[in-house]
């Protein structure tokens, strides 16, 4: 892959206070107090973690001191992957942990919609109604292992029930409700859940979405629910008819307990079951467990994201997304999370920027394409907001641009400090992210994260530095999942990580990693551009367009035709207003050659009114391929679990005029 060697900019070092401050300070002073392990370079403590996996997490069961109603046995049972069992004879409890910093203040929760204007829960507010929903689901059967659902918006009774199903060591897992029925119940169905919470609708861009029928389908599809709790979120007086065994929320919540009680499981319990993206195909149900998530989040958030008590943690997100689940975890550091509920867009790209001068942030996070978003606006929030509170931006989803990165330092805060970071569903954290004793430079991820044996590889297998390679984890981490559920003998865990290099983790992404420690992510293997037998990653092609006013979005693909032929297109979306004559043409072709080389530019550059996008928000660039290349619609794509479905039709159109 033809890749800039030139040296990147240096955009932002820690100041001595706020290395001295870092949580992650703190740990190595620790390390050194009670392990006697003295590390001088953040390179040398990440080494350490990987080379000895089983001390480092025992340290970080120590250093967070980690409440297991009984003690366990040992740290594991040896390395081999898939299959590591972490701290065979303890029992704990995530929810627990959750509750450890609730005090009179700050609050838990602050939460604002397009309809809401911003509203503050207590820690007491919590801690009452989660316990009162525990109640309730209790009295209902609801014990270990039980499964509990939510179609629910990004609001606070999402974060109620969960933390409800979690003290009784329930297993959760939710969808928004933007999915349609038939990709909730796909999902759902395969843990065969015993209660689902739901709403009658939602708001996006100021819009109504009810979903009164899509709720009743989906209880038709889910036989074996016993108990059905809705809230009348979009308009207060829906009637849910024609659904069995619903109660409304307030009259589930009206009961005595006053008391939270959590129930111990093993280490390895389940805790929630999140999703595939599923553009073909059932998506895969990844299971995760109680002691591996906690361990995992108490981790990244502290050292990585560097988050303290009292502070105010943002992710914009909805409950499809692992990042919701994330977001929850910022209350073991004793955060406030802020949530909200509506479209990043509406009623213009500054409502997240006008949320964090209100809400007083100190961690805001979001995706990659929504900083691009708004560095294309041209919009400058730190002149039009107090981004004071403001510590550090975080970014994930898609590679972020070198060029959104400069942004971030132009438009929004010099001392700001920007966390680029990359994991995913699978291990429900980032393998790699922000560091707060190193340097930032444009364009790249700052570390690897402590704890995860990372390394690019190339084709022989061997690691490999400052060149592309295949993104590798060669050591387990407890977060990785326990399993997928009803997946006789790991058949599709094995297949989706360990079938390129057995008992190694293959992630699926191809990543460089610098003689610094730093790295940048390239995009997909999967969807590589392998353009006459060199490879190109699509992000290179997406950053150098991200420079062009004139264009929203953009997708490339590259076609293997009949005959050694290569098609590699550029499907582009306008700005309004704007035309694709020669002189745009010429504009783009240039940038990439410019910016990259004469390989990166694309056969032919065509007009769509959209690109196809899941519901998540991933470009559906391999789908897109898979139609083109004369492959059934609906084995290439799940149209039910994508954001603007009618996307698609396009390029179905154009893969009957492909020779």
């Amino acid at each position: 892959m033809d890749q800039n060697t030139e040296q990147p900019k240096l955009l932002w070092t820690p100041s001595a206070d706020f290395v001295n401050n870092a949580n992650l300070s703190h740990y190595l002073k620790w390390l050194s107090d009670h392990k006697t392990l003295s590390f001088n370079t953040y390179a040398e403590v990440w080494k350490w973690s990987v080379i000895e996996p089983a001390d480092f997490w025992e340290s970080i069961w120590q250093y967070f001191s980690v409440k297991s109603h009984s003690p366990y046995e040992k740290v594991w049972n040896g390395p081999e992957m898939p299959g590591t069992e972490w701290f065979p004879g303890s029992t704990l409890n995530y929810a627990e942990h959750l509750f450890r910093h609730a005090n009179s203040t700050p609050p838990a929760i602050l939460f604002q919609s397009e309809s809401q204007p911003l509203t503050t829960i207590t820690w007491q507010e919590l801690e009452e109604k989660v316990a009162k929903m525990a109640h309730f689901l209790k009295q209902k059967g609801v014990g270990k292992g039980d499964r509990v659902v939510a179609y629910l918006p990004n609001i606070p009774e999402a974060t109620i029930a969960f933390l409800a199903s979690c003290s009784l060591g329930a297993i959760w897992s939710s969808c928004s409700p933007d999915f349609g029925a038939s990709s909730v119940a796909e999902r759902f169905a395969q843990i065969e859940p015993k209660v689902l919470f739901t709403v009658d609708g939602y708001q996006y861009g100021g819009k109504p979405f009810s979903r009164l029928d899509i709720v009743k389908d989906l209880c038709a599809r889910l036989p074996q629910l016993e108990v059905v709790v809705s809230i009348a979120y979009l308009n207060k007086n829906s009637q849910f008819e024609g659904i069995a065994h619903r109660i409304d929320w307030k009259e589930a919540l009206n009961n005595e307990a006053n008391t939270l009680v959590f129930e111990p499981v093993p280490f390895g319990h389940p805790i929630w079951v999140l999703y595939s993206s599923g553009t073909t195909g059932i998506p895969k149900a990844i299971t995760h467990s109680h002691g591996g998530v906690l361990l995992e989040h108490y981790k990244y958030l502290a050292f990585h994201n560097d988050v303290k008590p009292g502070e105010r943690f943002f992710w914009f997100s909805t409950t499809g997304w692992m990042m919701w689940n994330y977001v929850q975890a910022s209350l073991l550091q004793g955060a406030t999370i802020v949530l909200y509920d509506g479209s990043p867009g509406y009623p213009n790209l500054n409502v997240l920027w006008e949320l964090t001068e209100k809400a007083k942030i100190n961690h805001f996070g979001t995706s990659a394409p929504y900083l691009v978003a708004c560095m294309k606006k041209e919009l400058q929030p730190g002149k039009d907001f107090d981004l004071s509170q403001l510590r550090s931006i975080g970014s994930t989803g898609a590679p972020l641009p070198a060029e959104a990165f400069d942004w971030v330092y132009q438009a929004i805060k010099k001392e700001v400090w920007l966390c680029s970071m990359s994991g995913g569903t699978d291990v429900c954290t980032a393998f790699v992210g922000g560091c707060p004793i190193e340097p930032l430079y444009s364009g790249e991820i700052q570390c690897r994260a402590l704890g995860c044996s990372l390394y690019a590889w190339d084709e022989m297998g061997e690691a490999v530095i400052d060149t592309l390679g295949e993104m590798v984890i060669t050591e387990p981490m407890p977060s990785m999942p326990i399993y997928f559920w009803n997946d006789p003998g790991n058949e599709r865990y094995i297949a989706s990580y360990f079938e390129m290099y057995p008992k190694v983790w293959r992630h699926g992404d191809w990543v460089k990693i610098t003689e610094r420690g730093s790295l940048v992510i390239y995009g997909r293997s999967d969807a590589t551009l392998n353009r006459h037998g060199v490879r190109i990653g699509t992000s290179e092609i997406y950053s150098a367009i991200n420079q062009i006013q004139e264009i929203k979005d953009s997708l490339v693909i590259n076609l293997e035709l009949s005959g050694g032929r290569h098609y590699m297109p550029l499907f582009v979306v306008l700005e309004e207003g704007q035309e694709l004559d020669e002189n745009l043409v010429k504009k783009i072709n240039s940038t990439l050659r410019s910016m990259y080389s004469p390989r990166h530019v694309p056969d032919e550059i065509l007009v769509v009114s959209d690109i196809p996008y899941t519901i998540s928000g991933k470009k559906l660039e391999a789908p897109a391929k898979k139609i083109l290349m004369g492959i059934a619609v609906n084995k290439a794509a799940n149209r039910d679990a994508m954001r603007n479905p009618e996307a698609l039709d396009f390029f179905i159109e154009m893969a009957k005029k492909i020779d």
